[in-house]
């Protein structure tokens, strides 16, 4: 995956949570360790200034994801099952 598509399969699962169970289930490792890696860095402060709206939802869908347990999942394990080390920067 790119950096690009990393980001808005991270993006797309934190907008649809209920998706997240179906990603394991169905053993998608790629989708979550990049999920999990997204929200893991947090949203950049400087995107308050650059683009407070998105910011905003971005900061929302990540506390959700952390308040329903999600966060749990390991990112060195997912990354693992991907058969990959580390991550594509």
């Amino acid at each position: 995956m790119t950096p690009r598509t990393r980001e808005l399969a991270a993006r797309h699962l934190l907008a649809h949570p209920d998706q997240i169970p179906i990603c394991l289930k169905q053993r998608q490792w790629d989708e979550l360790a990049a999920l999990v890696e997204f929200a893991a860095q947090d949203v950049p402060r400087s995107m308050a200034q650059t683009d407070p709206a998105l910011y905003r939802v971005l900061r929302e869908q990540i506390t959700e994801f952390n308040l329903r347990g999600w966060s749990c999942l390991s990112p060195a394990a997912l990354q693992a099952l991907t058969g990959k080390t580390g991550t594509t920067a």
